[in-house]
């Protein structure tokens, strides 16, 4: 069997401008990153604002296990099916970070005969934007620890500085340090922080901007410390708006690629749901809705993460209006959930996934409250039986989903024609009415306490005394009418990732709150998630080579 990087590098590429030609993009639109990536330009977006916006499909998943969903591979697939069944779709996904590239997680480029691709060039490099984000964010510290060195005319409280360094790659021994050391001309010895990049708040910011204009009005709001009265400092105080906007200038234009099957993919930022937000950017998905009929994004992680941010944050503040969601489980991993061992995983065992399938039931019930239709697919393996197909299927349909099998990491396209077809009937027969979760009046305490208990199903909510702290301290700046970005471990419903199912009554723990004003969102965080991951035992960067040709192996 091929591994998906073979197949990867096996597939025939089409120039992408004749990808976006199917799309009524000409090459004077795209600006051009050797011949199979491109990024969009201003000028295109000034030409196709006005049209009329396509239908969009969100694809979210359960929660992820060790025995795999395949949340991307869907995405991907259905965007090749929908094609397949006569309809111009397009793909709007993140890009991959390198910490899990090089970590546990590996790439997110999708699978088998349902990837995008230049795939090594995805989950490497790209074209720059993590680059951008970082130097970015590097570079308002630098001008914060050197505003403080040259005599500090802010009166920035050293022991209240939040802004955090950050860097592309699970790097655990960077999570708290020291800066300043040596001599006098050294800078002030303070301890400081790093966050993986993904988690940074300017990627959030780049994600959430509509346009330049709007991006350093965001950048400008961010809050880098407070000073000995209290009050917030920005990077506006600092003078650092323009200087940031000028790196990010190129990584603000999204990136557009193909699927192996040539639908053309719109790939532009990629914050974690489990420690950001989750989405794709809001130009790349907008951008997307004015060119084709369907456009097919995903959120991160299961959807009481990356669905619950993207209803309650994105489509909240960018006007977004989804129309119907895919929710992907497969029976391994429901089994997985109702107790069985990874090793046993493709034996049938249909009372182990009656026991398991309430996690799925879960997240149902949670899409529904959101008030749009929802289409339950199965990514099949060749293990799966008849007999727990179909309680898999009449389980789904009682609850008032549409149901679908897929089998597009094998068979591409046509492996998800039942499901294409699946999502274009309810799209054609039932409504959306979506609304989010909560209000904007409520209380941030209210809306912590919202998602944990109706998402999540928790019976109750604590506070560390920090966290009650800085809570009151937001709300008194006049944040109280934030959305709240829960970073929470995204193996559970639960902030105990050991717990599986569908545990309820549990208490939520709140460590820490703060806001990340620029972004526009409160971010609360639970239990022990991390937002500067570490690399395992054995990291997949140990395997990953490149030979004497230039053709890199061991990238999944």
């Amino acid at each position: 069997m091929k591994t998906d990087i073979e197949i990867a590098q096996e597939a025939k590429m089409y120039p992408i401008r004749d990808v976006a030609a199917k799309l009524g993009i000409t090459e004077d639109d795209l600006e051009l990153y050797g011949k199979y990536k491109a990024k969009l330009s201003d000028e295109l977006w000034e030409q196709v604002k006005d049209r009329e916006n396509g239908k969009l499909v969100l694809v979210t998943a359960i929660n992820p296990t060790p025995a795999g969903e395949g949340k991307t591979t869907i995405s991907v697939g259905l965007g090749q099916a929908l094609n397949v069944i006569g309809k111009k779709a397009v793909v709007a996904l993140r890009e991959p970070s390198l910490g899990p590239c090089f970590g546990i997680k590996g790439g997110a480029a999708g699978g088998g005969y349902a990837q995008v691709v230049p795939m090594e060039d995805l989950n490497l490099h790209f074209t720059g934007d993590f680059h951008a984000i970082t130097s970015a964010n590097n570079l308002l510290a630098a001008m914060l620890d050197n505003h403080i060195q040259q005599g500090n005319a802010l009166n920035i409280d050293t022991k209240q500085i939040v802004w955090k360094r950050c860097v592309d790659m699970n790097d655990r021994a960077l999570r708290n340090i020291i800066v300043g050391l040596g001599g006098k001309m050294d800078g002030v010895v303070r301890e400081d922080h790093f966050v993986i990049s993904v988690a940074s708040e300017i990627m959030a910011i780049l994600c959430l901007a509509e346009n330049m204009e709007d991006l350093k009005v965001r950048l400008g709001r961010i809050i880098v410390a407070y000073n000995y009265q209290g009050e917030p400092v920005t990077a506006a105080d600092l003078k650092a708006v323009g200087s940031m906007a000028a790196l990010l200038k190129d990584a603000i234009k999204p990136n557009m690629i193909q699927t192996l099957e040539h639908t053309p993919a719109i790939v532009h930022g990629g914050p974690f749901a489990n420690i950001a937000h989750g989405c794709n950017s809001v130009r790349a998905t907008r951008m997307a809705l004015k060119l084709a009929d369907v456009v097919v994004t995903e959120a991160g992680f299961g959807a009481d993460l990356g669905a619950e941010k993207f209803f309650d944050i994105k489509c909240r503040m960018s006007g977004l209006m989804p129309d119907a969601v895919v929710l992907v489980a497969t029976v391994r991993a429901l089994k997985y959930n109702g107790g069985v061992a990874k090793a046993d995983l493709s034996a049938e065992n249909v009372e182990a996934l009656k026991k398991g399938i309430v996690n799925l039931e879960k997240h149902i019930e949670n899409l529904h409250k959101y008030k749009v239709p929802v289409v339950v697919t199965l990514n099949a393996f060749v293990s799966d039986t008849p007999a727990e197909l179909a309680y898999v299927k009449q389980f789904c349909e009682e609850r008032g989903c549409e149901f679908a099998l897929a089998r597009v990491w094998e068979n591409g396209g046509e492996g998800g024609r039942e499901l294409a077809e699946k999502v274009v009937a309810t799209l054609e027969n039932k409504e959306s009415l979506f609304e989010p979760l909560y209000p904007d009046q409520l209380s941030l305490r209210e809306k912590i306490e919202t998602v944990a208990k109706e998402i999540y199903g928790a019976g109750s909510v604590s506070y560390a005394p920090a966290a009650s702290k800085a809570l009151d301290r937001i709300e008194a700046l006049g944040f109280s009418n934030l959305p709240v970005c829960m970073a929470k471990t995204q193996y559970s419903l639960s902030d105990d990732a050991k717990l599986l199912g569908r545990p309820e009554g549990f208490n939520v723990n709140i460590r820490e709150v703060y806001v990340s004003a620029g972004a526009g969102f409160v971010v609360a965080i639970t239990g022990a998630i991390m937002t500067m991951p570490g690399l395992p035992k054995k990291p997949a960067a140990e395997g990953i080579d490149v030979d004497e040709s230039g053709r890199i192996t061991g990238l999944f």
